[in-house]
């Protein structure tokens, strides 16, 4: 890309003549005033190199994530990436590819995909998965259209654990065909799904269908996962899974999801600034006509040569808007690459080992938090994988992230919804190892923990 060059002496002036206007400001007048946002007081202009050292000195006041001890919890993950990944999405045949519509895209990508879908396959236990789409949660709330297509009713079950950001995606899916997203209780001890409240909810003959989450929004295994479809029959399930726990616990397949959803940012995508993020999507085959977005299909071109293309293409851009089975989606190409070359570099074994290990550390800050006075670490009864639930027994979580933040310790992320309006609960936190932080790390989580909790009314 060329530099910038600036007007000569006499230009300006020549171009207002020319627009017959006497000064920029004239090719504004039809924005309201109250809208402009006026000069941006940048002062007087200045040589490159001043303007690069100006640049570099307001850099140093950014707070990169690395400088952090981090322990943030939630969907969105912050893995370490092997260097070969960024090394092949940034070739420029990936990187400057334009998200395929055409079933003659190049077959370089198609076969990528291909293999991405191919892999979540093989995670989710369900027979077919689609090119992705824009993250774990509008996935879900296409799987909501997905069963509604499937079964009548207008009720729609969740956890009451599911994280707030999830479920208001999901009402936003169900408010325009007027459906309901219903939350299905926890039991307060174990933080585990209300089975007997799913039971009468049933009953009734108006759910179209319920979606689970492993772990679930409190970091929970929920074994009662198994026993959702027996009771749930005819009515679609689907389960939202991590994809790193998957490498570990048994695939939602086999316990008889009909839909298995995800996030995939956490194979090989960076955490920047809540994007680019990943959605995963995955379905058994006698529904796979109801199932959103692309498929990339293998076959065999005229020469007998392997060839793969776009298949079963069900966006409005492709067939009719009133037989499209989403409106909205696409796919997510380059992350797609990203997720399937992390996978591919770090291997079976290798993915089942980082989550041993982060299970293992999560255990170990648990276990330290847990013995300080003033903190429930962790917070239920119940299995947990790589994360878990921390209590405070006073102050606030507000309180407490900034405490620790200013120790560079990034502790966890909040659990109450922050909207007005929202009901209030008590103060409590997801905390989740990252795979840069260890024993040390761990002891200052604690030591600062403790220092929190020792100080008055806990700030």
């Amino acid at each position: 890309m060329v530099r910038w060059i600036s007007d000569e002496a006499g230009e300006e002036e020549a171009l207002l003549q020319a627009l017959g206007i006497a000064s920029a400001d004239e090719l504004f007048q039809d924005v309201p005033k109250k809208a402009r946002l006026g000069r941006l007081g940048l002062g007087a202009a200045k040589e490159e190199a001043e303007v690069v050292a100006e640049v570099d000195r307001l850099l140093e006041r950014n707070r990169p994530l690395g400088r952090f001890a981090n322990f943030l919890g939630g969907r969105i993950a912050c893995p370490y990436s092997p260097a070969a990944v960024d090394a092949i999405v940034s070739r420029s045949e990936f990187y400057s590819a334009y998200t395929p519509y055409q079933p003659e895209a190049s077959q370089g990508m198609l076969r990528a995909l291909f293999e991405f879908q191919s892999l979540w396959v093989e995670l989710s236990g369900v027979d077919v998965a689609n090119a992705s789409l824009y993250d774990g949660a509008s996935a879900a709330g296409e799987a909501l259209l997905f069963c509604r297509r499937l079964h009548e009713g207008h009720r729609f079950l969740v956890p009451a654990s599911l994280p707030w950001e999830e479920r208001s995606v999901l009402e936003n899916y169900a408010s325009g065909p007027g459906l309901k997203v219903e939350a299905i209780p926890f039991d307060p001890r174990t933080g585990l799904l209300d089975l007997g409240f799913v039971k009468a909810a049933l009953a009734q003959q108006d759910v179209f269908g319920l979606l689970a989450d492993v772990p679930n929004g409190f970091g929970l295994l929920d074994e009662q996962l198994f026993e959702l479809k027996a009771l749930l029959g005819e009515v679609p399930y689907v389960v939202a899974a991590d994809p790193l726990s998957l490498s570990v616990l048994e695939p939602p397949g086999a316990y008889g999801a009909d839909v298995v959803v995800g996030e995939g940012q956490g194979f090989g995508i960076p955490p920047s600034f809540g994007g680019p993020l990943l959605g995963l999507f995955a379905c058994r085959r006698e529904h796979v006509r109801q199932a959103p977005g692309r498929i990339v299909g293998a076959t065999v071109d005229a020469y007998g040569r392997p060839a793969f293309t776009l298949t079963l293409q069900t966006r409005e851009q492709h067939i009719r808007r009133s037989k499209a089975t989403s409106n909205i989606c696409t796919n997510e190409s380059l992350m797609a690459l990203a997720f399937v070359v992390y996978a591919s570099v770090v291997g079976p074994k290798g993915l089942a080992s980082l989550q041993s290990s982060l299970a293992e550390k999560a255990r170990t800050l648990a276990s330290a938090l847990g013995a300080i006075e003033g903190l429930r670490a962790p917070r239920f009864d119940a299995p947990y994988l790589g994360e878990f639930t921390l209590e405070l027994g006073r102050g606030t979580a507000a309180g407490f992230l900034d405490r620790l933040r200013r120790r560079r310790i990034l502790a966890g992320h909040p659990l109450a919804d922050p909207r007005v309006g929202a009901p209030s609960g008590p103060e409590r936190l997801l905390v989740a190892p990252s795979p840069s932080v260890g024993e040390k790390e761990i002891a200052r989580y604690a030591a600062a923990a403790k220092a929190w909790a020792a100080a008055p009314g806990g700030r």
